[in-house]
């Protein structure tokens, strides 16, 4: 744990060096202090670095808190369907040809509308963590069927655009102001809760023979991970294993407090999705892959790895 902070160093210089310095030297006609450079640097590489970063802290926190709140050591965050109903309304203005900050709008726009909805089903269940499981595999479901009819609809000119958003793509990437708020928001928000997920985390029936308000912070535990879930999704489409593999990984340090967990939780998934970000970006270059899929190859081995170090 007292490396994470070395490792994050060498993740965010690595990534910010990859393709700006090296770039430069092969080219032999870029220097560091050419205009050149600073538009690669602060408008491409900087933003991006950025982006995966932020993207991938939050997905490892949403999956720490889905673990939490659905007491499944499976669950990530998309385990609710968040993603498939902002990967569904962004396809659909792809496939009217929209493009731009307006598919950021409605991507929010769908991770909105789903968890309103799985608000509105599970109200009189007072939030009980099966029926928001239930809930959310019969909207991913769902939201599955659509994307793979909106898929063999389109045209072959958005076809490429939307299978490389859907396989998680952080390629033109811009600055993530806002998702630093949330992520920041946010996180300030876990911190403060934190001494109420340590309860909820011994059982919802502990917790409540201690005087906890289990609904509330259950209810707490679902928007945060929705929130954190909808903006990493608006980042860089739907990328797996972060929010499902990160928590496995704090949890081998023996700690208990989510004080600790969470920003170890963050720190490590930022770090992790930066470095692959760059190996995607770079392993083929000047082609590159979308990192979903480099984190899916990496990400079943190593979760196999886990679940046998775990048991």
């Amino acid at each position: 744990m007292k490396r994470l902070p070395l490792f994050l160093l060498i993740s965010l210089v690595i990534s910010l060096a990859c393709s700006s310095f090296i770039y430069s030297l092969s080219q032999g006609s870029i220097s560091v202090f050419s205009d050149n450079f600073s538009v690669i640097f602060f408008h491409l590489r900087l933003p991006r670095t950025l982006s995966a970063f932020v993207c991938g802290a939050l997905l490892a926190l949403s999956g720490s808190l889905m673990q939490l709140l659905l007491q499944n050591p499976l669950a990530d965050p998309y385990a609710l369907g968040i993603s498939g109903g902002a990967a569904l309304m962004t396809l659909i203005m792809m496939l009217f040809g929209i493009s731009g900050s307006w598919l950021i709008g409605g991507a929010w726009l769908g991770s909105l509308i789903t968890i309103a909805f799985i608000l509105l089903i599970n109200y009189q269940q007072r939030f009980q963590t099966h029926a928001l499981l239930l809930t959310g595999i019969a909207l991913a479901c769902g939201f599955s069927a659509c994307i793979s009819f909106i898929l063999l609809i389109s045209p072959q000119t958005t076809l490429h655009n939307m299978l490389f958003w859907l396989s998680g793509d952080l390629n033109g990437a811009s600055m993530p102001t806002l998702a630093c708020w949330i992520l920041f928001v946010g996180f300030v928000m876990c911190y403060w809760l934190a001494p109420g997920f340590n309860l909820i985390g011994r059982g919802e029936q502990e917790a409540r023979a201690l005087g906890l308000s289990s609904e509330k912070y259950q209810f707490a535990l679902f928007l945060l991970s929705s929130l954190f879930t909808a903006a990493a999704v608006t980042l860089a489409g739907c990328i797996g294993f972060i929010g499902l593999m990160v928590p496995h990984v704090t949890r081998l340090f023996k700690h208990d407090d989510h004080r600790i967990l969470l920003p170890v939780s963050a720190l490590l998934g930022g770090a992790l999705l930066t470095f692959a970000d760059t190996f995607a970006r770079t392993l083929f270059a000047p082609q590159q892959i979308p990192v979903g899929i480099l984190i899916a190859l990496l990400g079943v081995p190593c979760f196999v790895w886990l679940l046998r170090k775990t048991s």
